[in-house]
């Protein structure tokens, strides 16, 4: 049976954290400006997309678009018990890093069942300058076989939110932008996935570019 929303104790815990931390750091600390908005749909499965530039990525990327959105995490952390049931309310899902792991698309496709967001950067790893350059079909495979669309997201500055030698995130401004809905894939063809993805990146590159 497929689900509209996230659980609601996940729910109020996105919330809690939302309002108590990363709201007021990103808007008080960062600056933070926000746009588009109302190009987020807040109920069934959705992959977003967008560019990765830093580690505080995830939660403010699932801060801007209201709704919760489930990341993949190390392995490590489901190791330890208390913290692997927090995370996992908060929609995390174990990876093994450095392999083709299946596990993780599978545990992508079950949050998408039941109605979760899906945070996938498209290009797999955090990049210099914010922008794409090297997209990867993952995000385009997922959103084929769940049948659900995708959403891209741009993040303007947080690469230079840490910097080599300290451990204290810089003051910087940093702008979000979210564009239109990007239809489902059609099928799981190579050629239909090389497509969509290079029109998510295209999305997200033409938000980025707008800069501040």
């Amino acid at each position: 049976m497929t689900r509209e929303r996230e659980p609601l104790i996940s729910l109020a815990l996105y919330h809690a954290f939302k309002w108590s931390v990363v709201s007021p750091m990103l808007h008080a600390y960062f600056g933070g400006k926000i746009y588009g908005v109302e190009n987020v749909p807040q109920t069934g499965g959705l992959v977003i997309v967008s560019n990765h530039a830093s580690y505080f990525d995830p939660p403010i990327v699932s801060n801007c678009v209201c709704r919760p959105v489930a990341y993949m995490a190390k392995e490590e952390l489901f190791k330890i018990p208390v913290l692997a049931q927090a995370i996992k309310l908060y929609g995390a899902y174990p990876v093994s890093r450095g392999t083709a792991d299946r596990g993780a698309i599978r545990y992508a496709l079950e949050y998408l069942k039941n109605g979760w967001a899906v945070g996938v950067f498209l290009e797999g790893t955090r990049t210099r300058d914010g922008r794409i350059h090297d997209p990867k079909r993952g995000a385009a495979l997922l959103a084929a076989k769940a049948q659900v669309p995708l959403l891209p997201v741009s993040l303007w500055g947080s690469e230079k939110i840490v910097q080599p030698g300290t451990p204290i995130p810089r003051k910087v401004p940093l702008t979000i932008r979210i564009g239109k809905l990007i239809a489902t894939p059609s099928s799981t063809s190579k050629e239909e996935l090389e497509a969509v993805t290079h029109q998510c990146a295209d999305a997200i590159n033409t938000l980025h570019d707008l800069g501040r």
